[in-house]
């Protein structure tokens, strides 16, 4: 089914008010989801909006909560996200790392213990907007572990993501957004949601053997596993996520030791650049832009249209989707409904929206 963004973005905003969050905190978290659909991103889309409504009522997320600050070394700082909303909690971080990267020239934010993050391109794109360099470091806890380490048969981690930004003086920053695994969790999920295969090198069985099928992962029992990408090198990248973002922003890993209630936790390290500080802020422009070109200036291969660049394909969809409208699989929106129902909404509650 098709929709619009702001159709899609009033019904998230509905939920999950509904369920209990603040409206303005609902309808920033909404956008939020609703433009990683726009992206591309279907995995950190409204298809989190039943996640999101569960954590809520179970307890598990606060969505009132703001971050709060428990230590400031000046260019460093540290925040306790306190299970809030992560889009919340991690933006006011964010915020006050801009600052004091302007300030100092550079700065490390260091979030722990916040709901789900969401589409981490995000909070890169908010400092690339303030003309930052960055890079974030991210782990996944709070959960069971569903991802095997390289050479090994059983899980010790989550997806992990890494992202990494350059800012640009024409808005079209180098944007790197990407989990440690062949694929995002949430792409598995949206795989077994139409009943597809996801792409190879993705899954494991229960048995440790290669499979595209994503139910051994996402059905009841299914007993398989998500792998790291690049073999070695994402399995090495995933560990430094885990122990950069977990053990030192958060202060909190995949390690058993640690609660395992059933929610979404993210904890991210992140280091802001003013380039500026580092040398003459329009030759660096210059440089950059001078190495896109070269990059552009590549031969595509047979059978691709263009070379591309980090953030290419998410300027390119959102210029399709806003004319085209959202696709959201059938069963994606039966468990959004099914959310709204359990939020305490009727379909008469609904339909005024969707019209």
């Amino acid at each position: 089914m098709l929709f619009k963004q702001e159709t899609l973005t009033n019904v998230a905003t509905e939920i999950m008010t509904s369920a209990g969050a603040p409206r303005e905190n609902a309808r920033i978290v909404a956008e939020h989801l609703v433009i990683a659909n726009l992206k591309g991103h279907d995995s950190h889309g409204v298809g989190m909006v039943p996640n999101y409504v569960k954590a809520m009522l179970d307890g598990l997320m606060k969505p009132a909560q703001s971050a709060q600050l428990i230590k400031d070394s000046g260019a460093v700082l540290s925040y306790d996200g306190d299970t809030g909303f992560g889009r919340i909690v991690g933006m006011q971080a964010m915020e006050e790392g801009v600052i004091r990267a302007k300030k100092h020239g550079i700065s490390c934010v260091a979030l722990g213990n916040a709901h789900h993050l969401g589409r981490i391109g995000v909070y890169a794109e908010y400092c690339a907007d303030q003309g930052l360099v960055s890079s974030h470091y991210v782990n996944v806890v709070g959960h069971h572990p569903m991802v095997i380490p390289f050479g090994g048969r059983d899980p010790r981690f989550v997806t992990n993501p890494f992202c990494c930004a350059v800012p640009r003086a024409n808005g079209e920053h180098v944007v790197l957004d990407m989990a440690t695994t062949t694929v995002a969790a949430g792409k598995v999920r949206v795989a077994y949601m139409k009943g597809v295969p996801v792409p190879p090198n993705s899954l494991v069985d229960k048995d440790g053997l290669e499979t595209q099928d994503a139910s051994v992962v996402f059905s009841k029992g299914g007993g398989g596993a998500m792998q790291p990408f690049g073999l070695h090198k994402g399995y090495g990248l995933m560990v430094i996520c885990e122990l950069l973002g977990g053990a030192l922003g958060g202060n909190f890993s995949m390690q058993p030791g640690n609660p395992r209630k059933g929610a979404t936790i993210n904890n991210m390290l992140s280091i802001l650049i003013d380039p500026s500080a580092v040398g003459n802020l329009q030759e660096f422009d210059e440089e950059v832009s001078a190495m896109i070109d070269y990059i552009y200036d590549s031969q595509p291969a047979t059978g691709v249209e263009q070379v591309l660049i980090p953030g290419d394909p998410e300027r390119s969809t959102v210029e399709q989707r806003s004319a085209e409208g959202i696709d959201i699989d059938d069963n994606s929106w039966e468990d959004i409904m099914k959310s709204a129902r359990d939020a305490g909404l009727s379909q008469s509650d609904l339909d005024p929206l969707l019209s």
